[in-house]
């Protein structure tokens, strides 16, 4: 059996216990578990309990009053808030789970490798949920060892975003920036930056270490784990480089300390929002950021670029978050019912209208919703989201559709967590002056490959 994070051992050794005691997933203990009686298949009495998930916005009622709509037995009990890891492995491990969970694509390695979470090919079989309408990145991230564990839902890509006074202060075209010339970045990262009196006024160029260091290894021609998901790449020279690389952007604009303390006064979706405010010159960023600013900020004069490696490619670290069933879970026929009624392309485009219409009425920009499903998102760009008539988010529309399908993702590893945070504390300790690149990735390399090792025993 595994070994696991020291913070997660209580939950763990009950879900340990619980795995042992009920035989693996799959154990069946009759209709309530569903497979033969009217509560799994959907029928009178049914009821379905999701974790992770709620009901903010159009995007969400819709698409969950169209599952009621095709199955109105069944009782849905939507238990509104984050994603909590604790309470979701104490829930598996006490046999008394929620029937479907809501959470990021990134963690599902951990939970299939862990048994923690159910195998899905059945349920796409049966369902004929239509795996081939996903982007392939999104079917990688929601696969462990050839099978499905989860049913993706958003397609977050990461674009550049620029601020245009800062870039024109700069005396550049803010078209012409180009992500794959390091050595013109790091000059116009330097020229956008302005500094008074030892404080930070405007940080020229972001580049969101550590949390984007895949995505600077890839475009350095790097991945930081094998297709796999079980031997680490991190202490390879070109990932070496590419933190080395961004850590020096970092440190030339006045250093982590000073960014992280300026940019922690920052609301990213609001009306006040660093590129409004001219407090941000460049940063890399998920499109959602955008969307938010469409809403908040429909005159703001910005660009949204494409982030491209050094050959000139565009390169987008995808992420997002997935539907997945948990071991032990009572209604699984009905979760993947809903999981299939989610994410398919009808009840994006539903949703996606619903927004579009949401959107004209409060006479905000739209700039669509992003999903996790090509047919949709191939309708959603082409019917439902129309020119708004302020150039810059009409154009970054276009920059978002022209990166998804170059969108790339970390492997999915049985101990994605522990990997995780071995990259990020590495770029933390050179961001703060504590290590070397190369020493810093030396030592998360040692980490990250034991803890996969002993994930996968």
């Amino acid at each position: 059996m595994p070994k696991y994070h020291p913070g997660r051992i209580s939950a763990v050794a009950l879900l340990v216990a619980a795995l042992s005691a009920c035989g693996g997933v799959g154990a069946n203990s009759g209709d309530s578990r569903g497979g033969s009686g009217e509560a799994g298949s959907g029928g009178a009495g049914s009821s379905l309990t999701t974790m992770g998930f709620g009901l903010p916005d159009e995007i969400a009622t819709v698409r969950v009053d169209a599952f009621r709509k095709a199955y109105p037995d069944v009782k849905v009990a939507i238990n509104e808030g984050q994603f909590d890891e604790q309470a979701f492995l104490s829930a598996v491990a006490s046999g008394n789970p929620p029937d479907v969970v809501y959470l990021g694509r990134e963690r599902i390695g951990s939970y299939a490798a862990r048994g923690a979470i159910q195998p899905l090919d059945d349920c796409v079989s049966r369902e004929k949920i239509a795996t081939g309408d996903f982007y392939p990145a999104a079917q990688q991230q929601s696969k462990y060892d050839g099978k499905w564990y989860a049913v993706p839902e958003f397609y977050n890509s990461i674009v550049l975003l620029v601020n245009n006074k800062a870039a024109k202060d700069a005396g550049v075209d803010p078209a012409s920036i180009d992500t794959s010339d390091w050595d013109a970045l790091a000059k116009l990262a330097e020229k956008m930056n302005r500094v008074r009196d030892g404080r930070i006024e405007r940080f020229g160029f972001y580049p969101k270490l550590p949390e984007f260091l895949p995505l600077w290894a890839k475009a350095n021609g790097a991945d930081i784990l094998s297709a796999d998901g079980r031997t680490a790449k991190l202490d390879d020279p070109k990932v070496v480089e590419a933190l080395d690389y961004a850590g020096r952007l970092v440190e030339s604009q006045g250093g982590w300390k000073k960014l992280k303390a300026f940019t922690e006064t920052f609301d990213y979706f609001g009306e006040e929002n660093p590129f409004a405010t001219d407090r941000l010159g460049a940063m890399l960023t998920e499109q959602f950021v955008v969307s938010a600013m469409a809403g908040t900020t429909p005159d703001a004069d910005i660009t949204v670029l494409p982030v491209k490696d050094r050959q000139g490619h565009p390169v987008n670290n995808v992420g997002g978050n997935a539907w997945v069933v948990p071991k032990g879970a009572k209604h699984p026929d009905v979760a993947c019912r809903w999981m299939k009624t989610m994410t398919s392309a009808d009840t994006w485009i539903a949703a996606a209208r619903a927004r579009a219409d949401k959107r004209a009425k409060e006479g905000k920009v739209n700039i669509g919703t992003y999903t996790g499903n090509v047919k949709a998102d191939d309708v959603i760009f082409s019917e439902v989201v129309k020119p708004s008539g302020h150039k810059a988010y009409d154009d970054a529309v276009k920059t978002i559709r022209s990166v998804q399908q170059a969108g790339f993702v970390v492997p999915p590893s049985a101990a994605a967590a522990e990997f995780t945070k071995a990259w990020q504390d590495a770029g933390n300790r050179v961001l703060l002056g504590e290590r070397k690149p190369a020493d810093a990735m030396k030592q998360a390399q040692q980490q990250a490959q034991q803890a996969i090792d002993e994930a996968t025993q």
